[in-house]
């Protein structure tokens, strides 16, 4: 079964940093790019970051741009989204989703077309009061 699942979410103070951390099981991150995804009560999910799959090239919303870094740990099967300098608009569910293939080696999908996206988790909420 092919599985992701996030942590690391949780309440922090305003520019204060989390850690998440998505972790693949049942198959292998190598050929696969991965995305972050945000979603706030009322709000349209939203792409936040993506990496592909050989880690060589990142994507990052402006809203995000210069606070959050994402990586990926082959070795360990797993992405992560450093957040760092985090604002209540922050607060949302992450999700993380994999893409499959060698089309995505260098480059990532777009995070506005979630079709190409394999596998999902299930989400960890990060909430950062105002």
């Amino acid at each position: 079964q092919l599985q992701l699942v996030e942590s690391g979410g949780g309440l922090v103070q305003p520019g204060r940093s989390l850690r998440l951390s998505c972790k693949a099981s049942g198959f292998s991150l190598d050929h696969y790019a991965v995305a972050w995804f945000r979603q706030s009560p009322g709000k349209e999910r939203e792409g936040v970051s993506s990496i592909s799959a050989r880690g060589v090239s990142t994507y990052y919303v402006n809203s995000v741009k210069g606070r959050f870094t994402i990586s990926k740990d082959n070795a360990e099967n797993s992405v992560y989204l450093q957040m760092n300098s985090l604002r209540p608009e922050d607060t949302a569910v992450y999700f993380c989703a994999a893409a499959y293939g060698s089309s995505w080696y260098f480059q990532p999908p777009s995070v506005t077309e979630e079709s190409h996206y394999d596998v999902w988790g299930r989400g960890t909420q990060v909430t950062v009061p105002s």
